[in-house]
């Protein structure tokens, strides 16, 4: 029987709903979509794409490390920009996350997003504990 196991971590925004930071079914990780809260404060970081970008991969890093994942371990991601003319500056920061061995991604436009931030991104990775 396959157990589920969950993560959070205090180095990422709590969960504004009923939800945890991802599920761990054996070395598979499923996260949330981490959106651009700064944890401590639970304020939208200051800026615009490229620093809700910078603040949403933050965020999702440190779901990761928390489940002994990294970025080298992602298999896919799933990424939602409030407005797809801001893909070019989401991709320039995106893409530092990723430097190698890119993972899958699905990328799209939605009508409106938590808090009404700019990105949110998810990802599933493989566990290396």
């Amino acid at each position: 029987m396959t157990i589920k196991k969950i993560i959070n971590t205090a180095n990422a925004p709590a969960a504004i709903g009923p939800y945890s930071h991802a599920n761990q079914v054996g070395n598979m990780l499923f996260t949330s979509g981490q959106i651009p809260l700064v944890p401590e404060t639970m304020e939208i970081v200051a800026g615009g794409i490229t620093e809700q970008t910078e603040q949403s991969m933050q965020n999702l890093m440190a779901v990761l490390k928390e489940a002994n994942a990294s970025a080298k371990t992602v298999i896919k991601t799933t990424c939602f920009l409030s407005d797809m003319n801001n893909f070019a500056a989401f991709n320039a920061v995106y893409a530092k996350y990723f430097p190698e061995n890119a993972p899958a991604r699905s990328c799209v436009e939605v009508a409106r997003l938590p808090k009404d931030v700019l990105v949110e991104v998810e990802a599933i990775a493989i566990s290396e504990a």
